[in-house]
């Protein structure tokens, strides 16, 4: 099975340091993403808790706060408890194996403080509110022009135009490629 998580994304607080009875380091934030497109409640970001343990939790409460630009890679996790009130309590958290610094020091501080707003919940009454989450960086794509036509025969068939403007048929058959891998349902493994 496969369980894994890349996330680039700006912390919505500080990270939070805490440490277990036996003094290990644990480290808690939550990372904004922007989705690309509004919903209609008027949500256009994620709110994804994350914790991440030991020396990396450490480095992350020492140099990361709120509206930090960083990547983590972990694994989705869940877990239950029981609080105060006898109530079972659900969470799903990414369980990060390593938190990277995206921007410097001199980027954070360039960052206007006032762009990252407290105004809707995902879980502690965080929230993200920025345009470009990834430091005014503009993706610009017009070297690459992908147009998809009909044939001019009416059959609904299409073509596709990569980026040297070559013509590749969708509909091709490849059974007479010589690297064609056959497998059996008998070869796999699940």
């Amino acid at each position: 099975m496969i369980n894994r998580v890349v996330l680039v994304g700006r912390m919505t607080r500080d990270p939070e340091l805490r440490r277990t009875g036996n003094g290990t380091a644990v480290t808690s934030f939550t990372l904004a993403l922007d989705r690309g497109f509004t919903t209609q409640d008027g949500q256009s970001a994620d709110f994804i808790p994350c914790v991440v343990w030991n020396k990396a939790a450490e480095s992350t409460a020492q140099y990361c706060h709120k509206g930090s630009l960083v990547g983590v890679d972990g694994s989705l996790r869940s877990r239950n408890y029981t609080n105060n009130q006898g109530q079972k309590v659900y969470v799903v958290e990414v369980m990060c194996n390593s938190v990277k610094f995206l921007e410097s020091r001199r980027e954070a501080e360039a960052r206007p403080q006032g762009s990252y707003n407290n105004q809707s919940s995902y879980n502690n009454n965080n929230s993200y509110n920025n345009q470009n989450a990834f430091g005014n960086q503009q993706n610009n794509y017009s070297n690459q022009q992908n147009t998809f036509n009909n044939q001019s025969n009416n059959t609904n068939r299409q073509s596709f135009y990569d980026t040297n403007s070559k013509q590749v048929d969708l509909d091709k058959d490849f059974s007479d490629d010589v690297n064609a891998y056959d497998i059996m349902d008998d070869d796999i493994q699940f």
